[in-house]
C-alpha cells in the first residue's frame, strides 16, 4: 500500500525566512518521491523528484528536498521564503513494485 501524509494543514512563515513542508511516507518497494505546487488561479507544477542517487534533491523556484530513508520522509525546504511561494504543494509517492501513486494537498 503507498501512503503520502502532510502533517500540517498550513504553515506560516515571515518573508525571508526558512520555509519547510513536511512529507512523510510509506510504500512496500522503493520509494519515487515527487512535490508539485499550484500557484492561484493556475495548474499544477511540477517542483523536483527523488529517483535514486543523491538524498538531496534540487528543484525549480529554490525549492530542494531531502530524502531520508530512515524516517520516511521528503520534506520539502526553501532557505529564504518568498510572498510568492504562497500556494498549494502536493507530496506524491510511486512504488516501484505496484506503480500506484498516492498524493496529499497541503496549503502555505
Amino acid at each position: 500500500a503507498q501512503l503520502v501524509t502532510q502533517p500540517e494543514d498550513q504553515v506560516t512563515v515571515a518573508e525571508g525566512n526558512p520555509l519547510t513542508v513536511k512529507c512523510t511516507y510509506s510504500v512496500s518497494g522503493n520509494p519515487y518521491l515527487f512535490w508539485y505546487v499550484q500557484y492561484p488561479n493556475q495548474g499544477l507544477r511540477f517542483l523536483l523528484k527523488y529517483i535514486t542517487g543523491d538524498n538531496l534533491v534540487k528543484g525549480s523556484y529554490g525549492f530542494e528536498a531531502e530524502f531520508n530513508k530512515s524516517q520516511t520522509s521528503f520534506h520539502l525546504k526553501k532557505p529564504s521564503a518568498l510572498v510568492s511561494d504562497s500556494a498549494l504543494y502536493f507530496c506524491a509517492v510511486r512504488d516501484t513494485l505496484i506503480g500506484a501513486a498516492g498524493g496529499a494537498e497541503h496549503k502555505l
